[in-house]
């Protein structure tokens, strides 16, 4: 157990941020994670996501909120992270779809910015969400350029097979319909770090009706386009 501040309410919104480290979550869910009453867990909850540190996504689940984003960038700033703002709001624009920045951590893609449609039908994927590594057009290209033993064990679980990896790693890019969502379809491209390795994957991501079952004729282009412009943020100096 935590050791006490001796500050009751500061301990227990700290349970309350810790519990969210492992994703969004229902009040339900949050109780479960946190110990804490029902009636304490949402007034905390309600009452962080008043400054920010707490939002909500589109069912209602409880999440991280963007703020600690900000004040962690006062500490550490990631050329990549720090030049997403711009390039996803730009890629949102050119597509008129959401647009998101993943990281692989461990088992886990998880969403580290992002840029919504302002309106109408749209995927939307809230900053500091987790996704499987086993579906999705990101989750293809994070494990497309991994080692071969990596991505196979990963693969054996997974939605797509290794010869979708080997298509994703030759034309540079990847596409998904209804993998990790029913009705929703989108199109994943690599940042590359200094060194050549796959940092980040850069995604736009629609319902199907919109994006059509090939998404990748419609948007490639432009996140392949993205997925450079924030690998040269990152030191990139490939072609």
């Amino acid at each position: 157990m935590e050791q006490s501040s001796g500050v009751g309410v500061l301990d227990k919104a700290v349970r309350v941020l810790s519990a969210l480290e492992a994703g969004p979550a229902a009040l339900a869910e949050l109780v479960s994670r946190s110990g804490l009453a029902r009636p304490t867990a949402y007034r905390l909850a309600v009452a962080l996501e008043h400054h920010r540190l707490v939002a909500r996504d589109a069912q209602g689940r409880f999440h991280l909120g963007p703020r600690l984003t900000e004040l962690g960038g006062q500490l550490r700033v990631d050329p990549v992270e720090q030049a997403a703002g711009n390039v996803l709001a730009r890629l949102r624009d050119i597509t008129n779809e959401s647009a998101q920045l993943y990281r692989r951590e461990g088992d886990v893609r998880r969403c580290v910015a992002a840029a919504e449609r302002s309106s109408g039908l749209r995927d939307t994927v809230p900053v500091g969400a987790e996704l499987p590594l086993t579906a999705g057009s990101a989750a293809q290209v994070l494990l497309a350029w991994e080692p071969a033993e990596e991505s196979e064990r990963q693969v054996h679980e997974a939605r797509f097979s290794a010869s979708t990896l080997t298509t994703v790693r030759r034309r540079g890019w990847a596409e998904s319909v209804a993998e990790r969502e029913s009705g929703v379809a989108s199109v994943s491209a690599p940042v590359f770090g200094p060194d050549g390795s796959v940092v980040a994957a850069v995604s736009v991501s629609g319902p199907i009706d919109r994006l059509t079952r090939q998404p990748g004729r419609l948007h490639a282009v432009h996140v392949v386009g993205a997925g450079r412009a924030l690998s040269r943020a990152a030191g990139w100096q490939g072609q």
